[in-house]
């Protein structure tokens, strides 16, 4: 609740009915500097009779502006971090871990941008390659030096080339340095698919060496038992 104080205007009334009564009805005189002081007391006098007889009156009002609920101030958004991945220990692993996640963003980023299928067919088995690379030397911490030039210069300067050919493409122009660059880079895709399908491939060469020794004993000792080419309708 809200006290409000309205103020009575009939004291000014009584105070213009007092000129009016002075200077018409009486027909007192104004042509003085004391007439007009004598005609102000009894204004003053009118007035205050009119304060005593009509009062300022005050009241009680209901306050609807704390009756309506305020909206909350909202905390401004947190700018977004990226997730980091979970330490393993191994500072060269986690290391690794932290490119893999920056370089798959940025193809992810230029196959959005690049809107020729092909690249990006090409950028997304880039992509999935890269993360099959990085994440299998990560479960076998021993492959590490195997795959130290494809992380310090193929996978950068595949890179490299993409973004070439993203500005130059997004210029929309045509030009025979642009148009002969992209021509380039497109021809160097498959090349560097190929590179990197095979990078994958050699990580399991030694899997691969030890699969096939335990083949060739277990042939040998199923030959000796006698059990080699039985099938399960001769046993």
């Amino acid at each position: 609740m809200a006290y409000v104080k309205k103020r009575s205007v009939l004291p000014i009334y009584f105070v213009g009915l007092t000129w009016l009564v002075w200077a018409w009805i009486l027909c007192l005189p104004l042509y003085r500097p004391s007439h007009y002081v004598m005609a102000a007391l009894a204004s003053g006098i009118a007035y205050y009779v009119g304060k005593m007889l009509f009062p300022d009156r005050g009241y009680e009002v209901q306050d609807t502006a704390q009756d309506i609920p305020r909206p909350e101030p909202q905390a401004a958004p947190k700018p977004k971090q990226e997730e980091k991945p979970q330490s393993t220990g191994n500072p060269e692993i986690d290391a690794l871990l932290v490119e893999r996640g920056r370089a798959v963003s940025e193809m992810r980023r230029l196959n959005n941008a690049i809107q020729d299928e092909k690249i990006s067919a090409q950028i997304t088995h880039l992509e999935t390659t890269t993360g099959k690379i990085i994440d299998t030397v990560a479960a076998s911490p021993a492959k590490l030096p195997q795959i130290r030039k494809f992380m310090n210069y193929y996978l950068p300067t595949t890179l490299k080339l993409l973004n070439a050919y993203d500005r130059m493409d997004s210029t929309g122009a045509s030009g025979a340095n642009i148009d002969g660059t992209k021509g380039k880079i497109e021809d160097m895709l498959d090349t560097i698919c190929t590179a990197f399908s095979r990078q994958l491939d050699d990580l399991y060469g030694d899997e691969a060496l030890d699969v096939s020794a335990e083949i060739k004993v277990m042939e040998q000792m199923l030959a000796q038992e006698g059990l080699g080419g039985m099938t399960l309708d001769g046993m």
